[in-house]
């Protein structure tokens, strides 16, 4: 699925399942909750903090789309096309980084 059916379907789900979109600030505030537990599990299982036993059952792949869901929430109401402003981006990026990262020793 693309981003604009990922859109298309969000809103679809909105409309038969939930009452309405929460505010915009109530919806970055839970992409900033969402984004917190991704950053739970990825601390814990990659990073160096001890991972607890309730945190082994976490998915993290269900916790990113969490994040993609409010992400997508809140381009829908806002009017934002998800897909073409991602298309510019990698564009935009693609020129600029092209070479940026091949010299990095850090990389090497």
């Amino acid at each position: 699925m693309d981003i604009q059916n990922a859109q298309k379907a969000v809103d679809k789900w909105i409309q038969n399942h939930g009452v309405r979109y929460f505010n915009e600030l109530t919806n970055m505030a839970q992409l900033t909750e969402e984004v917190g537990e991704v950053a739970r599990i990825i601390a814990r299982r990659y990073g160096e903090q001890s991972e607890k036993a309730s945190d082994k059952s976490k998915d993290l792949g269900e916790e990113l789309a969490d994040v993609v869901f409010v992400v997508l929430c809140l381009a829908n109401q806002t009017g934002i096309d998800l897909q073409a402003a991602f298309d510019r981006k990698l564009d935009i990026k693609t020129k600029r980084d092209h070479d940026r990262h091949h010299d990095n020793e850090k990389l090497k």
